[in-house]
């Protein structure tokens, strides 16, 4: 089974936005310069950078415009759709039902966002969780997210500093409660799995000093989402978006911590009668089976089966036989610098 890997960020803001800082032409420039291959924009309430003819390749790098629909809570990524999905007021604001049912109405798709986001006391920056999980009809979720790992480490001014020039060494993966919930319900029913960037380039003011508190630059070297399609990028949007588009809601994707190595090279398959099954499949259970997991370099090696810890194997190739049913998922962990780092989480592969 050969498939194309592709690195892309989901959800930042550019000018467009009114938090936003910095231009598109300087976020693809410093895509471009980190080996980004697309980028999926989310700024809020509004498609206008598609409006005004950014949608498409840009070099090499393909920018597709969705939009993040922001009230006080429940924060959701929109993509695939036409027109915007306007942001409801106060008294809809309990209700991300509505909005969620208007991106499907309109052709389009979405992924609750930053689920589990706390904020920081100490710069004053409110929390933005997702508080109604009623909801249905979404895509996927966010299972990590920059902003909320890494405004976790802000506890404290000195911390912060050491925090603001080597954010790598602070992120602790995706939250515990995150992936339970993920993994809850992808007992029901699949649930895409995706990574955040949520970063603004933002301008902190420190005395008399101005400064980025993360440049994109620097921002696009962390949490990446790999795409992964069966047939390679063409050069033209109008084919590759779709292309993009279908294997991402499918979950044939994982999310992975490109800093201290490239994930490139990840591959989790079961195999069963000589048919390959990967990220987002389905298969029934008829002979042995086997799990296929290569790295392209050596990790602990975490396999999870509904939720619970399956296998753990420190390797750089893993085959294990597999009897049983269950919702199987990978998670990798790089050892740098005297520790385990966190480093690559798949979507999962059902087994019935």
């Amino acid at each position: 089974m050969k498939f194309y890997d592709y690195t892309g960020v989901i959800h930042f803001h550019s000018a467009f936005s009114f938090d936003g800082y910095v231009g598109l032409d300087k976020i693809i420039d410093a895509a471009a310069k980190n080996g980004i291959d697309f980028l999926l924009l989310t700024d809020h309430d509004h498609l206008q950078a598609r409006d005004e003819g950014w949608e498409g390749w840009k070099g090499k790098v393909l920018l597709i415009v969705g939009e993040e629909i922001a009230p006080r809570f429940n924060h959701y990524l929109a993509f695939n759709i036409g027109t915007p999905v306007k942001t409801p007021d106060d008294s809809r604001d309990k209700q991300p039902q509505i909005y969620i049912d208007a991106v499907n109405a309109g052709g389009g798709f979405g992924f609750i966002s930053h689920p589990d986001h706390e904020g920081t006391k100490t710069f004053h920056v409110k929390h933005y969780p997702w508080m109604d999980w009623s909801v249905d009809g979404y895509a996927g979720i966010g299972i990590w997210d920059f902003m909320t790992d890494w405004q976790s480490s802000l506890k404290g001014y000195l911390p912060s500093l050491i925090s603001f020039f080597f954010p790598a060494f602070f992120l602790r993966g995706p939250r515990r409660i995150s992936l339970e919930r993920w993994d809850s319900l992808n007992q029901i029913k699949k649930i895409v799995g995706i990574g955040e960037l949520d970063n603004h380039g933002s301008i902190v003011k420190i005395g008399p000093v101005k400064l980025t508190a993360l440049p994109f630059n620097r921002a696009f070297k962390f949490i990446h989402t790999h795409i992964c399609t069966n047939e390679p990028l063409s050069g033209n949007h109008q084919k590759d978006i779709p292309l993009l588009f279908n294997a991402l809601r499918y979950g044939c994707c994982y999310v992975a911590m490109d800093y201290f190595h490239p994930s490139k090279g990840f591959s989790f398959l079961i195999t069963q009668n000589g048919e390959e099954y990967s990220m987002g499949d389905s298969l029934v259970m008829e002979d042995r089976a086997q799990i296929c997991i290569s790295l392209p370099v050596a990790a602990l090696v975490r396999i999870i089966r509904d939720g619970a810890v399956f296998a753990e194997e420190t390797s750089k190739d893993i085959i294990l036989s597999l009897r049983e049913s269950g919702v199987y998922r990978v998670e990798a962990y790089l050892k740098r610098y005297g520790k385990y780092r966190p480093w690559i989480f798949s979507n999962p592969i059902f087994v019935k």
